[in-house]
């Protein structure tokens, strides 16, 4: 099944992204090559492709998981969460309808 997860940053996170992006990518790009990842991405502070300095306010990931447990499992192990890009994630189960 699919589930969402809908993490949001603490204040000021860019510099810790920036460090950490790589290794957090690195798991999305697994979850991608094993068919499980539906989309990906951070949320821009501004109304803007590129926030810059602003950085991002949280980030979306909506994959496949064998159980809400294991998306969570998945969710709490994220680099940014390890290095305190995060101060919460939800992780709920989700319905692709379209398209």
């Amino acid at each position: 099944m699919w589930y969402m997860i809908y993490s949001e940053d603490v204040d000021n996170s860019l510099p810790l992204r920036k460090q950490v992006r790589p290794d957090h990518l690195a798991r999305l790009q697994l979850l991608k090559d094993e068919g499980r990842l539906l989309i990906a991405g951070p949320c821009p502070a501004v109304d803007s492709e590129d926030p810059g300095e602003a950085g991002f306010t949280g980030s979306l990931v909506v994959a496949e998981f064998s159980s809400l447990e294991e998306a969570r499992a998945w969710a709490e192990a994220d680099p940014y969460v390890t290095a305190g890009v995060y101060a919460s994630s939800l992780v709920k189960p989700y319905k692709k309808v379209l398209p």
